[in-house]
Parts: C-alpha cells; structure tokens; sequence
C-alpha cells in the first residue's frame, strides 16, 4: 500500500461576470481567479485491497460517491485504465463549504493531482484541468492554481502573472447561498455593473495592487446583499480597518478583503472573530 499527500487550495474571484445562457443550461462566465493558502490535506491509500472509502474530519461533508473528491478519483482511473486496487481518501478540511471557494473542487483537484503523479505524470497540468471539468466547473482552474482568467463554463483557462503580493482575510458568515437559486435571480434582474476583466489583467500584468484592488467585482455581490445585509456589516469592519477592497467570492457567501499588510489583517480579524468563527489570514499561492 502506498500513501500520497496532497495540499487543496482555495479560489477566490478577483472578478465574476455571468454572460450568456447556453444552450445546456449552464451559463458561459468570465472570471480572474486566484489560489489562496487556505487548504484542505488530502491523502490516498492506494491499494488497500478492499472496496473503495472516503472520510473527512468534519460532519456534513458526503463521504461516498457523490464526494467530488471520490469522483475525480473514478475519472481519472477510469480514463487512464488504472486499476488502483483499492482506494481509501481522507480529506482534513479547513475550506469552509458553501462560501464560494471552491472547497469540494480544491479537492477533486487534489486527487487527480496526486493520482497523476503516482502514476507516473502521464497528464500534463493543461490535460489534468481537461479532465477535471468533467467532475466540476471549478475543478480545472483548482487543478492549475495561481492567477488565471477562466471563461466558459469553467474550461477555458489562462495563466496570468503571479498576483502582487497581499494579505486576504476572507470571512465565512454562518448562511451559505443556493447557487442555482442564484442563477434563476440573475436570469431575471438586469446586471447593473459588470467587471472590467481586461483593466483586471493589466492590473495583474503591471504588479499593481491598488489597480487590482480598484477593479475587483463580482455581479452576484449585491443580489446576494440584498438578501443578507450581514455582508455590508462585514465589509465595513474590514473597510473600517484598512482593506484596499473587500468583496464576496464566487456565489457567496465568503467576503475577502485585500489588506495592504499583515498588522491591518490581524486587527480586522480580531474584530470579527468572535461573531465569525470561520475567519482566515491568507496569502495569494
């Protein structure tokens, strides 16, 4: 039996724009992702011999097939030929679920990247993210990590410069958001403002992290503060104590702020911790 470990990274959307519905009922979006240091562990016995597992250290996380982290694993060792002979998962989880970064996605990206490499690396990073969107949408952006712009339905990813460096704090409030009921909403509200991704990439480009700062946004933000005003409390704490932005990530309900330093994201997340158990210190990775 052999043991690998993989770390699984958060994403935020440094921007998040919905663009048309498709024809399969997705919709094609346009997005600045970015890997953060907030990471689930995972590890994989191969060939235990017995009949496939998964456990996580944290109730309420599906631990059978439905699992994403399951899923990429049959993916992968399906469309490679491998037979694994026996595979037990373990996911330590710090992501929190239902915030919009990517949590169950980071680990799906986890295991194929581990099963690639005890294989041998027979997958490029690009073929791996290919392979990814068969499992989830943001499983390919989470398979190549850093800075990218990803469009489509997730698939269509391009690496950017390395984002100036930053400290994040990113708040979980205790609600999370239904994101088909999301899509239904944007469907029928006119989007008012919308992302300038190409100023984004220039921003990036040019190591400017007030730039960047000025041109994060994320259409679902305000329908989503609409409902749950608690975010405009948790944006202006971290307004409050020094953010150069603060916004939700993906379809919520997470908000991360880009603070200019360490010290100022230390005093914004001593004032929110006690009401927001799930507050993180990060680091772009």
């Amino acid at each position: 039996m052999t043991t690998l470990y993989e770390g699984a990274f958060a994403k935020i959307n440094l921007t998040l724009d919905v663009l048309d519905k498709r024809e399969d009922g997705y919709h094609d979006l346009k997005s600045v992702m970015q890997t953060v240091s907030v990471r689930d562990d995972i590890e994989i016995d191969i060939g235990t011999g017995k009949e496939w597992t998964l456990s996580c250290d944290k109730e309420g996380i599906p631990c059978d097939e439905t699992n994403l982290a399951w899923k990429a694993a049959k993916v992968y060792v399906d469309t490679m030929g491998k037979d694994p002979q026996g595979l037990a998962i373990r996911i330590t989880k710090r992501i929190p679920s239902g915030a919009g970064l990517g949590g169950g996605s980071a680990d799906a990206a986890a295991v194929l990247r581990a099963l690639n490499r005890h294989f041998g690396e027979p997958l490029s990073v690009y073929a791996l993210a290919e392979l990814g969107a068969q499992v989830g949408s943001d499983v390919p952006f989470c398979v190549i990590c850093g800075t990218a712009m990803v469009e489509g339905r997730g698939e269509r990813i391009k690496k950017l410069n390395d984002m100036p460096d930053c400290v994040f704090v990113i708040c979980k409030p205790e609600f999370s958001v239904s994101t088909p009921e999301l899509y239904k909403k944007i469907d029928s509200c006119e989007i008012a403002k919308r992302p300038d991704n190409t100023a984004m990439e220039s921003a990036i480009l040019a190591g400017d992290l007030g730039k960047v700062a000025e041109n994060v946004w994320n259409v679902f933000d305000p329908i989503v503060t609409e409902d749950h005003l608690e975010l405009n409390y948790i944006k202006s704490i971290f307004h409050s104590y020094g953010a150069l932005t603060q916004q939700m990530t993906g379809s919520g309900s997470a908000v991360f702020a880009i603070m200019p330093n360490f010290e100022f994201a230390a005093v914004a997340c001593n004032m929110l911790k006690d009401n927001y158990p799930e507050i993180f210190i990060a680091k772009p990775v």
